[in-house]
């Protein structure tokens, strides 16, 4: 192990690996609270979270024990030419990204390389030597449009990799992807 030539397990114990959750304007961002308590229970797990504006209503932000910044804390944290950008703040400290959920909206962005929030500034701007995970939700109607193929065929061909949809029974009552 570099930097520890004794090996010991306490030092193990206190490394950290930091994970960027970003989430987007699907209904499926109601697991949001969910999500993060179930990545706070890894030990060594660093959590934060990037957020749409539309991705608020569907969570309560008063469950969410870990720091959530969306277009608001961007535009606060930058007054002038030396102040850090956080979207690339952001970036340099994730070690790992995970997009749940990707709303149909955003995945067309970020295909698009369209960054007009902080979520999708932090993926245009995202060290392609790290992983980022991309887990697409969706109505069944929207995931079987033929852009969406399309479009996540080319977050796969950024490097990215795709969490598979589910099959289940989906808010609106249908049944499907």
């Amino acid at each position: 192990e570099p930097g520890n030539p004794a090996g010991n397990s306490s030092s193990v114990a206190q490394e950290q690996f930091h994970v960027l959750v970003g989430v987007t304007g699907s209904v499926a961002a109601l697991k949001l609270p969910l999500l993060v308590a179930e990545l706070l229970k890894i030990p060594g797990l660093k959590v934060k979270v990037v957020t749409t504006e539309r991705a608020k209503h569907f969570y309560n932000a008063q469950e969410i024990p870990v720091a959530l910044y969306g277009d608001e804390e961007e535009w606060q944290l930058w007054k002038g030419r030396s102040d850090p950008v956080l979207h690339i703040e952001l970036r340099r400290w994730a070690d790992l990204m995970v997009v749940a959920p990707l709303d149909a909206n955003t995945l067309a962005k970020v295909a698009n390389g369209i960054c007009d929030n902080l979520l999708t500034c932090v993926i245009r701007a995202w060290d392609l030597s790290k992983p980022l995970l991309f887990c697409p939700a969706m109505n069944t109607a929207m995931w079987e449009h033929p852009i969406t193929a399309r479009q996540v065929e080319q977050l796969k061909g950024f490097g990215y990799t795709e969490i598979p949809c589910v099959v289940k029974k989906l808010v609106c009552g249908d049944e499907g992807q």
